[in-house]
């Protein structure tokens, strides 16, 4: 038995082997004692184990799987239970055992025999729990079975579905609440008066109804239109906010060379690196923070297209607009799989370019309708100059400068700052909340107290 264990198992079971074994002593005895029964039964031996092999792989059995995520997608760190449904849809019986493939980040892959103890109506039902430390799209499954014939001499292994792909989104840092929303308030909401032609005192101004202050009585609108008139209430609209994501690979990679996002022998590798991998988090972080107060939020790269219009995983690549817990839903999706452009240096008439008139005429068009927060890699002064202006189309505008070198970023700040905005350099390092409270403390103190407190706790171990 020992011997045999050291033949392929993919092809033939032991007995199977063993019948192969005994079918080529049979042949030599038959030769040698010039027996033909012996040759008879060397050609039974022999040819059994081959006509269930072609069995195997000619009357493959079929069958049905359904495979679900809860919840899907889910974030990094969280767990999520894959639900299993398989049965068989052609003729056939027997046991085989499965299991699921699965990429190397999740570990060992899980086996279970069918059918199920527990199967109901032909369909066995499986269960089992993922967790995924980084984002990305992967690909669970396919269900990988082994039959067998029904002597148990040939084995064959094969998939029975494509399996299904797992979109593990960016888990958003919860941020402290600071004055960025300016002019509109931290509530998210902002109090406008309804203007249109032909006059003020007729837009600004109703007809009375009961419960109305008298304070609100428009006197001059009464008297022309000869019955009591109040100005017109204040309408809540929403606020909005543009966030831009710098997604160049020139400005997050070190060098020629970069990080992956994703193990290679998954199959699923992104073109990233640890400062964009923070950047990521940031921009999923600050959509949260301002989705929960109500903005609406435009998501633009730093050409001006939708953010999201080269990420795989977006449900909708070519939207810029989010609104609510359905828009809010889309940028995470969006992250999951979004990595950097642009591997090789662009030339000046290689198309837009960083920071042109395409992006502020993108702005221009939601003049100071809200925020401006743009999440940037290492920038060129040259670059930085270009953007500057961009200020002057938010009510606010902030940037968030990711860099390895924090020390280096002084002159691209500077003349961030010169151009209205308040601007932070960070590194992969930096805590999320410490740098967006930095903006409500000058830059600098919040991000220098917490590299302290860094400091101070790894002098203590």
């Amino acid at each position: 038995m020992a011997l045999l264990d050291r033949f392929p198992k993919h092809i033939f079971s032991s007995r199977g082997w063993g019948l192969l074994g005994a079918g080529v002593l049979s042949l030599l005895a038959a030769q040698v004692l010039g027996r033909r029964d012996l040759l008879a039964l060397a050609l039974l031996l022999l040819v059994l184990p081959l006509l269930s092999l072609a069995g195997t792989r000619l009357l493959k059995p079929r069958f049905r799987v359904y495979r679900e995520f809860n919840p899907s997608p889910v974030e990094t760190l969280a767990t999520t239970t894959v639900r299993l449904a398989v049965a068989r849809t052609g003729p056939g019986s027997g046991h085989a055992l499965m299991d699921e493939q699965l990429p190397s980040r999740f570990g060992q892959s899980p086996v279970f025999r069918f059918p199920a103890r527990t199967a109901v109506a032909g369909s066995s039902r499986y269960e089992y729990q993922l967790r995924s430390a980084k984002r990305g799209q992967f690909l669970i499954g396919p269900v990988m079975a082994e039959f067998s014939d029904p002597f148990g001499l040939a084995v064959h292994r094969h998939a029975i579905d494509g399996g299904d792909v797992l979109t593990v989104t960016p888990a958003a840092v919860e941020l402290p609440v600071t004055g960025l929303a300016g002019a509109r308030g931290h509530d998210g909401v902002t109090a406008t008066r309804i203007r249109a032609n032909p006059s003020d005192d007729d837009v600004m101004t109703r007809e009375y109804r009961n419960g109305d202050p008298m304070r609100r009585v428009h006197w001059a609108a009464t008297a022309r239109h000869g019955s009591l008139m109040v100005r017109q209430e204040e309408s809540v609209t929403t606020p909005e906010a543009t966030i831009i994501l710098d997604q160049r690979f020139l400005a997050y990679s070190s060098g020629a060379g970069y990080v992956s996002g994703a193990d290679a022998a998954d199959g699923y590798e992104l073109v990233s690196s640890d400062t964009f991998e923070w950047a990521v988090t940031a921009a999923m972080s600050i959509s949260a923070h301002l989705g929960e107060r109500n903005y609406a939020l435009r998501c633009l790269d730093t050409e001006g297209e939708p953010a999201f219009l080269n990420s795989p995983s977006a449900p909708e690549p070519e939207a810029d607009e989010y609104v609510g817990a359905g828009g809010l839903q889309s940028i995470a999706e969006s992250l999951a799989a979004i990595q950097l452009t642009g591997l090789r240096r662009p030339s000046a008439d290689a198309g837009p370019q960083p920071f042109d008139d395409r992006l502020m005429d993108k702005l221009s068009a939601h003049r100071l309708r809200g925020p401006i927060l743009a999440i940037l890699g290492r920038l060129s002064p040259a670059e930085a100059q270009s953007l500057a202006p961009a200020a002057g189309f938010g009510a606010n505008a902030f940037a968030l400068v990711v860099t390895d070198r924090t020390a280096d970023a002084g002159p691209v700040l500077e003349i961030l700052r010169r151009g209205g905005w308040h601007a932070v350099a960070v590194s992969a390092a930096t805590p999320l909340p410490a740098a967006w409270s930095a903006f409500d403390q000058g830059g600098t103190p919040a991000l220098s107290a917490a590299a302290d407190v860094r400091r101070g706790a790894g002098g203590r171990r």
